[in-house]
């Protein structure tokens, strides 16, 4: 019989059987950033009710409430993982490898994570001296595209028409005049191209009209999106700036990929990213969160956006390939569960593995329990592939 492959050390780690209190937490109309020595278990974040509990680990399973031993461990355990944490975020050139193996351990100080998790998605350089530059790049490139693809067709017309024109008709008087007219174009200023009613494939009004189902869709998925949680839902100004975040980044993305465009559960995975980076204990980075989760959000999709490609279910990096090297890794690592499943109950694996791998487990376990099961996904160097199931389950 063949023997099975031992259980990953870190899974074993006294990180993962840390007691979390699921209670409902309710952030303040902003919430202040936390300070740098509070610890992620000092934070309540609220449960999923329908969710799995947390992730497995032999000393919660041994006995429910942890011994003073248990308590003892964990807490040295995470007192070393910070100190190592914290040594290599001050190099000057970060030892990626380095961070990306005590990351993969657990992040035990939710301030911490914002910056860590930049740093394992490439958007922050190894090198601390390129940061300001990269971010100052970055958040300017994204406001850039706020300006470009967010603007209404009505204005993208008068624009090109302005810009285009060298007629003496668009002097400081006749501009003045404009203005008092509300910048209206006459309708003999307009071309075929450019009206509204245009079914041209370059047409903007034609494809202002195909965006809006999808921006429409997106409302929906947003307002969607963790309602048990007042970060993200509610009737707070608080709340409805970060749904509005979520959906100006989702409809930009979609915008950018026109191969893709924006499939439904997205939002599910944007959420932890803008969850984290709005809670960055610097008040500019909180500031710049949705410019920051943009990016961060276009990295983590990058090592798999195949996987919502349409057009790609049945290639060798569509949905259909992934799921099937998933099956055949889990008959690798435990044979009993993939008979169990696929010949003796006989479960298709799109069933039970299609949502956990398109987005990430964030259905599977309650919020706290995602922050740090994704500390261990993101930490991998190969990126969110599926191959990090098998030694997360077994």
């Amino acid at each position: 019989m063949k023997k099975k492959k031992q259980v990953p050390e870190w899974m074993n780690s006294a990180l993962w059987s840390t007691p979390s209190d699921h209670g409902r937490f309710d952030p303040p109309s902003p919430p202040p950033p936390p300070p740098v020595s509070v610890k992620e278990d000092s934070r309540t974040i609220p449960t999923n009710q329908n969710s799995s509990p947390p992730p497995f680990s032999s000393s919660s399973v041994s006995s429910p409430t942890a011994s003073a031993d248990d308590i003892s461990r964990q807490a040295q355990a995470q007192a070393q993982a910070q100190v190592q944490l914290l040594a290599e975020l001050s190099r000057k050139v970060i030892d990626m490898r380095e961070l990306r193996r005590v990351a993969s351990q657990g992040i035990p100080d939710a301030a911490l994570r914002p910056t860590l998790w930049k740093l394992l998605l490439g958007y922050l350089p190894p090198d601390r001296a390129l940061w300001f530059s990269e971010l100052t790049k970055k958040r300017s490139q994204y406001k850039n595209f706020k300006d470009d693809l967010l603007m209404n067709p009505s204005e993208i017309t008068r624009r090109m028409y302005n810009s285009n024109s060298n007629s003496a008709a668009h002097d400081i008087d006749d501009a003045k005049s404009d203005t008092q007219t509300g910048l209206l174009l006459s309708r003999s200023q307009i071309t075929h191209q450019d009206h509204p009613l245009s079914l041209g494939k370059t047409s903007i009004w034609n494809q202002f009209f195909q965006d809006t189902e999808i921006i429409e869709q997106i409302d929906r998925d947003v307002k969607r999106t963790h309602p048990d949680i007042d970060f993200f839902s509610g009737d707070s100004h608080f709340a409805k700036s970060n749904q509005e975040a979520l959906k100006t980044i989702l409809i930009i993305f979609a915008k950018l990929n026109s191969g893709i465009r924006y499939v439904q559960g997205m939002n599910e995975v944007l959420a932890p990213l803008f969850y984290v980076l709005k809670n960055d204990p610097d008040e500019e980075n909180a500031a710049f969160a949705e410019a920051d989760t943009f990016f961060c959000f276009v990295e983590l999709l990058s090592g798999f956006q195949d996987n919502f490609c349409q057009q790609l279910d049945n290639s060798i990096c569509g949905i259909r390939s992934t799921i099937t090297r998933l099956s055949q890794l889990l008959k690798e690592h435990d044979e009993e569960l993939w008979r169990h499943l696929e010949v003796t109950t006989e479960v298709n694996p799109q069933f039970y593995a299609f949502r956990w791998i398109t987005l990430l487990l964030t259905q599977e376990f309650n919020f706290a329990d995602i922050l740090h099961i994704w500390d261990v996904i993101l930490s991998d160097p190969e990126g969110p592939q599926p191959s990090f199931f098998p030694p997360f389950w077994l």
